[in-house]
């Protein structure tokens, strides 16, 4: 029978403090810890169900990042059975704290573990010194060891295929881009939308609000409603739920889904959703780890490995001649024959920051802390 334990950060600390008191309750809190307890012997004796972990930041109610990373630890069990063993901890914030549940998850017998929030990278760094037998897995992060991979997804492919339609779509000219953190990858995301967006209607405007957090409802709230009192009647996202969504179909505007096909949360409002697809990725790896054959290479996956794509197109609002512009671009994209970041492209001063002819390198587009020409808005220090 397949086994499948889910821990949050309350009863995993619950946990944690009735083993360090030396006490046995039976309760809810205690029960994740038993369940890791009998897959760590199973794992010392040399048999049983492979241990794969995930580590989330929020919960997959989040309809968004989370929920994404959930499909894919659902078609790892799908794919592998009773082969493997899948604990989820969720919403564990990063920074340092994240530490003590990485440790747990090495500790008690598992053999795989990602870590699914840019902010875990330290913490992974770390433990995954003191664990050399576990392979550890991190999103979006940019540090590696000999157990320690990296893995990401190239979102501004799928921001930018939303731009497309969103420069077409909007009457006011003026996009409203709800924005999680102050970093290359959401950064990067912001640029590819506005480059596609101007492409097809120079005079675009995409004023982003900063939250300062992935994921935060009510801030996502309150910026989406500024930017729609300021004109937008286009809402894009970088955060982790739907309420963007909602307060576009509240307001009677349109918006982009993230991560996930968000279209249910606002059916009249919603022009399609930037979608990702861990699956291919969580079992591949999984299946590398049992043969053996894992190593710790970066991997950066696209449209290419479809593992990005804009879903759902609202057909009633989005005209078939847009619909076939973006799937166009897609397929250029896809065959190496287009990249969002070719130049000429020029700087939110107006001055020319990638010349005609050059390409940013994956290098140089990690390392993006410019916005584009048409973003009105500024990069919060850090």
């Amino acid at each position: 029978m397949r086994r499948k334990v889910l821990i949050t950060m309350a009863s995993l600390a619950a946990a944690m403090l009735v083993s360090a008191c030396g006490k046995q309750e039976n309760n809810t809190a205690s029960a994740p810890a038993a369940a890791s307890d009998a897959q760590a012997s199973a794992a010392a004796a040399g048999k049983g169900p492979m241990g794969v972990a995930f580590v989330y930041i929020g919960n997959p109610g989040d309809a968004g990042w989370t929920y994404a990373h959930e499909q894919g630890a659902r078609a790892v069990e799908a794919k592998f059975g009773d082969k493997v063993s899948v604990t989820r901890v969720e919403n564990v914030p990063e920074g340092a704290d994240s530490e003590r549940v990485f440790r747990d998850l090495a500790s008690k017998g598992n053999k795989l573990i990602f870590g699914t929030s840019f902010g875990y990278m330290d913490s992974m760094v770390k433990t995954a010194a003191d664990f050399p037998d576990v392979t550890f897995e991190h999103a979006t992060g940019f540090k590696t060891a000999p157990n320690l991979g990296t893995y990401d997804v190239r979102t501004y492919e799928g921001a930018h295929l939303a731009g497309v339609v969103g420069g077409h779509v909007t009457k006011t000219n003026v996009i409203g881009y709800v924005a999680s953190v102050p970093i290359p990858e959401v950064i990067r995301n912001i640029d590819a939308f506005t480059i596609a967006a101007r492409e097809v209607n120079p005079k675009v405007k995409v004023k982003v609000v900063w939250i300062n957090s992935w994921f935060d409802p009510g801030k996502e709230r309150q910026a989406a409603e500024s930017l729609v009192g300021q004109g937008a009647d286009v809402l894009m996202q970088n955060v982790d739920s739907a309420v963007v969504m909602q307060v576009a179909e509240e307001k009677k505007i349109h918006a982009f889904g993230w991560d996930s096909d968000m279209s249910k949360f606002g059916p009249n409002a919603h022009l399609a959703s930037a979608a990702i697809d861990w699956s291919k990725y969580y079992v591949r790896t999984v299946e590398e780890v049992m043969q053996g054959s894992w190593k710790n290479t970066p991997v950066w996956g696209g449209i290419k490995e479809d593992e990005i794509n804009l879903v759902a197109i609202n057909d009633k609002a989005v005209p078939e001649a847009v619909r076939k512009a973006v799937t166009a671009r897609h397929d250029a994209i896809r065959d190496g024959k287009y990249d969002p970041f070719t130049g000429p492209i020029k700087g939110q001063d107006g001055k020319e920051i990638v010349p005609a002819g050059k390409t940013l390198n994956d290098d140089e587009k990690h390392q993006i802390n410019w916005f584009v020409e048409g973003v009105e808005g500024s990069l919060p220090k850090q």
